[in-house]
């Protein structure tokens, strides 16, 4: 990766690229003036010197460079999948209709024209199915190789230009702007083209030009003090850091380039690359550099139950029987009521009833004179009329129980007590009634159970442990949610929610000074999302959705909202610790040119010179080295993120001045001194 970032680091060396960096500009600008130095007045000392000023620009520009490159080999991937397809572009098209095609280049294609797309073809830009359904290859954006289906309507209508469909007919109506393609940004992100600063990295590199500006001036005074020291000690002698006239331009470059925070303008590009290059690796497409930092931030996390909390279908976990029926009787109705419902709660039924009951597995087919009552909003039940009077029905409690009266029988007192009870514990109640021999009863409740995921609880307390707030968001009732809630172990809850119930509730936080990160996937969701100071939207959701979000999670996962804070987390972190070792650093670089540079002038200052290194010229010359060298070993830790653990803003802190802070002053004593050790034999280091 080094070698491969090299050229790039080299014409990175531009100022007019590297004066966005303010650090390092100054280092390069000081770097030329040791060079025009070095050439006015030759000497072993001051080209070594030079080098490693030089040196020390290039690795800079290498913790970018290295950053950049390891998005470039996803990037050679999504241009692979952004091929030139020709378009069937559906002139006068509308819904129901036909349209005349026309074959047009995908890149011509504007908002708001249909395409019509068939198995084997590949989609020529980002938009969303208006007509059909389909089976989708997406691998070539998600690394997932099973295929999707997207079909019009709903919240799984979205398709992205370059994937491939496998089946059937799609009419999909562009949602792209010309050159603005999903994939177009997606390379853009991840090859670091299109990164634009945080304010937090804005606001540090605004530090650290203060800091380097004050420190241009700090050394600009040793110059006149020096002279003024010579003027009255005549006897003292010219060293590598004196001349005749003062302190000589090399050593003043070299104390300049050691004092001002190099390291970490050095790596801290490298870092805010590096934090959105982890996103990418898990699929996540961040919009922009902010939105990671804001994911460092958060203090509340909005939470969907129905597929991130709970696994989304829920399993039938009991039989309960009204007086004067069995078990048995309600497991054989329960099963034969949903031996034709096709939805994951119907099948769980039939798989509880043979499990727990022994009964044999059936099918629709063996019951060919039965005749099957579909599923409706209006009835709120499904079933079956087995003939001779013999009928069955399964759903909301109110509907079966209406459906029982109406046939003449009567509803058991007990039932309102089990359904009640079925719904405290956070389950959902379906209630199964027959009509036998002209006898109209109900047979008992099937309870249906939300199935929280595994490891739920430990995730939310680790977020408890960080600080975060976790609010589930439902559409169930009140009950309900408590009960799924206190299962997983959320602080808080949002019982039937409406869209405008979650942006009422993100403006709330944000009102109290919060950040609120939430996902989504609908047209209903974007306001919200768009409200949010960090909205996922699932890559299945609507163009609407992605549009109004500032991440995409390309794998449609509602629980990587968590990973996606602790990758946030860790970009802050990571930052913070390298700004605390970097300005630590300093320190200790103090303690070996000062000494070295003044010790002739002043004897008391020896006492500093605790390395006690070889000469005033290996003194500097190991400081610089150091220098250098430090940006290198530590663009590994840039790179990969400090790990982080769970806890409380104290002890991070108190963490980070132990092992960063108390590091960043001991490692350039060692160091310092080891590479003085090396170049003390070198010519002109006596």
């Amino acid at each position: 990766m080094f070698v491969a970032a090299f050229p790039d680091a080299i014409r990175k060396l531009d100022p007019r690229t590297l004066w966005r960096n303010p650090v390092m500009f100054i280092v390069e600008i000081g770097a030329v003036w040791a060079s025009v130095l070095a050439i006015k007045d030759p000497s072993w000392f001051a080209w070594m010197i030079v080098f490693w000023l030089w040196l020390t620009v290039i690795f800079a520009n290498m913790a970018e460079a290295v950053a950049e490159g390891r998005g470039k080999a996803q990037a050679d991937t999504l241009r692979k999948a952004k091929t030139d397809t020709v378009a069937r572009l559906l002139n006068g098209w509308q819904p129901g209709g036909t349209g005349i095609e026309e074959a047009v280049p995908a890149p011509q294609l504007q908002q708001g024209d249909y395409v019509v797309v068939e198995a084997g073809q590949i989609i020529p830009g980002d938009g969303d199915v208006v007509e059909g359904i389909a089976s989708v290859d997406e691998s070539a954006i998600t690394g997932e190789s099973a295929p999707v289906i997207r079909e019009s309507g709903g919240d799984r209508s979205a398709v992205t230009g370059g994937t491939q469909v496998l089946s059937d007919r799609i009419v999909v109506k562009i949602t792209q702007k010309p050159g603005q393609s999903f994939i177009d940004r997606m390379i853009a992100l991840v090859e670091g083209a299109n990164r634009q600063k945080t304010p937090n990295e804005i606001a540090l590199n605004i530090l650290l030009a203060a800091l380097t500006i004050i420190f241009v001036f700090a050394v600009a005074t040793l110059q006149p003090l020096a002279i003024f020291a010579k003027a009255n000690n005549p006897g003292v002698p010219d060293t590598a850091a004196l001349d005749g006239n003062g302190v000589t331009g090399i050593v003043m470059v070299s104390l300049l380039v050691c004092l001002i925070p190099t390291t970490i303008g050095a790596l801290l590009s490298a870092i805010g690359i590096a934090g959105m290059d982890r996103l990418v690796q898990r699929n996540v497409l961040a919009m922009s550099g902010r939105a990671v930092e804001a994911a460092g931030d958060v203090n509340t996390l909005l939470l969907d139950k129905t597929g991130t909390i709970t696994l989304g279908n829920r399993q039938a976990s009991d039989f309960i029987p009204v007086e004067s029926i069995s078990g048995d009787e309600l497991a054989d109705a329960a099963q034969m009521s949903s031996l034709a419902d096709e939805t994951p709660e119907g099948r769980s039924i039939v798989v509880f009833a043979k499990r727990e009951f022994g009964l044999r597995e059936r099918t629709p087919g063996e019951l060919s004179h039965a005749k099957w009552v579909e599923f409706s909003a209006q009835t709120r039940m499904s079933g079956v009329d087995l003939g001779s009077g013999h009928r069955l029905r399964k759903g909301a409690a109110t509907a079966v129980a209406d459906w029982v009266r109406a046939e003449g029988g009567i509803v058991p007192p007990q039932l309102g007590q089990i359904v009640d009870g079925v719904s405290a514990s956070g389950g959902t109640p379906l209630v199964v009634g027959q009509v036998l021999g002209g006898k109209a009863s109900v047979l008992g409740v099937i309870h249906l159970k939300d199935v929280v995921k595994a490891g739920m609880r430990e995730r939310f307390d680790e977020m408890r442990r960080m600080g975060i707030r976790t609010v589930m968001i439902t559409g169930d009732n009140p009950l309900t949610a408590k009960a799924i809630a206190d299962e997983a172990g959320v602080d808080d809850f949002l019982a039937e929610a409406t869209p405008e119930d979650k942006l009422a509730l993100i403006k709330k936080e944000q009102a109290g000074g919060k950040l609120v990160a939430m996902t989504g996937d609908g047209t209903n969701d974007a306001p919200a999302l768009a409200q949010a100071d960090v909205g996922v939207a699932m890559n299945t959701g609507t163009s609407a959705a992605k549009e109004a979000g500032n991440m995409v999670d390309l794998d449609s996962d509602p629980t990587k909202l968590i990973e996606i804070v602790e990758i946030g987390k860790q970009l802050l972190i990571t930052r913070g610790a390298l700004t605390t070792f970097s300005i630590a650093n300093d320190i200790a670089k103090y303690f070996a040119i000062i000494p070295a540079m003044f010790v002739a002038l002043f004897p008391g200052l020896d006492l500093l010179n605790i390395m006690r290194l070889h000469s005033p010229q290996s003194a500097i010359l190991s400081a610089v080295i150091f220098n250098a060298i430090i940006i290198v070993a530590l663009i590994p830790l840039s790179l990969r993120g400090v790990k982080y653990r769970p806890a409380s803003a104290s002890k991070l802190l108190s963490r980070n001045l132990s092992v960063y802070g108390l590091g960043g002053i001991i490692a350039p004593f060692v160091g310092i001194k080891l590479v003085d050790l090396i170049i003390q034999f070198l010519p002109g280091m006596s």
